[in-house]
């Protein structure tokens, strides 16, 4: 189904790979080809919420982190960005198909729905194997331990109280997207993992974290902060990670500190009272990694729709931190890369207007006319973390990229 979307100079493949939550629909989306796409004005939310309203059909597409200057008035985005995806582009498909259980729907405009299932079955897909890559790392082990030590002045003198602190690690290389897909969701088949082409930009996406959740007037947000290693090879380490985790203070701190600011932000287009942390410190494992997720949830006010929710929740508050505001200004002070589509949101709405978003992390980001491949990572920075275990935490994050390029990290 991929390798025939991947035909599509734009589509849009959501995968689940099988994980049981009450909160996902489908086990895999696509949407491909444009029938309409999204044309933002000067006034942006308006015009969101224009173009979300009208449309009778599905809606694909993503938001990019630099969608926060369009949120907070005079917040900026100065850094270099060499994947270059625009900072929103959303689209309605030619052709959508899910899969569910066993049922697969082809929802299509013009074609055959028979035809195009008659072309799925008939796909061949050969991978194509990469020339070795070298990763470059955009700034030195010495410079990120610097900042993050700098960000731990600023949280002590009281300019904020946790803050993503994020690095970029980069390539110029030529690859075969679809090729370097299978191999990061086959060494993470995680549950909000995207394929994402917009003509020459691709997102290789194995997502962990959702965004948001939008059904009916349910909305829901589950912020990810805390973070361990596996360990396939000694079960009782594997054990002993994850219960450290459960009883880390650093880490339950972070947590919590994000869920309070995904409940306020939550509450700015929820119905007073309806705001609830339905899970917190929710302990999860995933093929590389265990992870604390919580689950909060409100009630939509009636008044507000997709672009009010966009506007009170985006970027998610575990990419950036608290206060919110000031912490995006040091994140520009101190980052030395564009975040783009990076810490962003992909996703899609239907018909209904139900939808589901998630969060643009561990995912590779490449720019084909650019032959340029890209990952970030990051972590949270608090008052009493350390410098040199927040950068190991961002290798281990960056783990399964790495193995999905067989590159080599070199400092500059």
């Amino acid at each position: 189904m991929l390798s025939w979307a991947n035909r599509f100079s734009i589509c849009c493949f959501l995968d689940n790979h099988h994980y049981q939550s009450p909160y996902h629909t489908y086990e895999c989306v696509l949407g491909v080809g444009v029938i309409d796409a999204f044309e933002p004005r000067e006034d942006f939310f308006n015009s969101l919420s224009s173009f979300v309203s009208l449309s009778q059909d599905w809606i694909f597409g993503h938001f990019n982190y630099d969608i926060k200057n369009k949120i907070e008035e005079g917040l900026v985005s100065a850094h270099d960005d060499k994947t270059a995806f625009p900072d929103c582009f959303l689209y309605v498909p030619e052709v959508v198909i899910t899969l569910r259980d066993n049922e697969l729907i082809i929802g299509v405009v013009a074609e055959s729905a028979d035809d195009i299932f008659q072309q799925i079955i008939q796909e061949t897909f050969k991978p194509v194997d990469s020339n070795p890559i070298s990763i470059t790392a955009k700034v030195s082990k010495e410079k990120y331990i610097e900042a993050v030590n700098r960000l731990i002045y600023h949280i002590h003198i009281g300019d904020c109280y946790v803050i993503n602190y994020c690095q970029e690690f980069f390539a110029n290389a030529s690859i075969d997207p679809l090729s370097i897909y299978q191999k990061l969701t086959a060494i993470s088949p995680n549950p909000f993992s995207a394929y994402y082409r917009l003509i020459d930009k691709y997102l290789l996406c194995a997502s962990l974290e959702r965004f948001i959740n939008k059904r009916g007037n349910k909305i829901i947000s589950q912020p990810i902060k805390g973070t361990s290693a596996r360990d396939h090879a000694n079960c009782l380490n594997d054990e002993k990670n994850k219960h450290q985790l459960f009883n880390s203070e650093k880490e339950r701190s972070e947590n919590v500190m994000v869920v309070d600011l995904v409940r306020n932000d939550l509450s700015k287009v929820c119905k007073t009272g309806t705001v609830t942390v339905d899970e917190l410190f929710g302990l999860y494992s995933f093929p590389t990694v265990h992870q604390m997720i919580s689950t909060v949830s409100g009630v939509l006010d009636e008044k507000k729709d997709f672009a009010d929710i966009i506007k009170a929740l985006f970027p998610m508050g575990s990419m950036t931190g608290a206060p919110k505001r000031k912490v995006m200004e040091l994140i520009e002070q101190y980052e030395y890369s564009k975040r783009g589509i990076y810490s962003g949101s992909v996703g899609y709405i239907t018909p209904e207007k139900n939808a589901d978003f998630n969060v643009v992390i561990r995912s590779l980001v490449y720019n084909e006319a650019a032959s340029y491949l890209s990952y970030h990572v990051g972590s949270a920075i608090t008052a009493y973390c350390d410098a040199e275990k927040e950068y190991e935490e961002c290798m281990l994050k960056g783990k399964s990229l790495m193995e999905a390029i067989f590159g080599h990290i070199h400092d500059q």
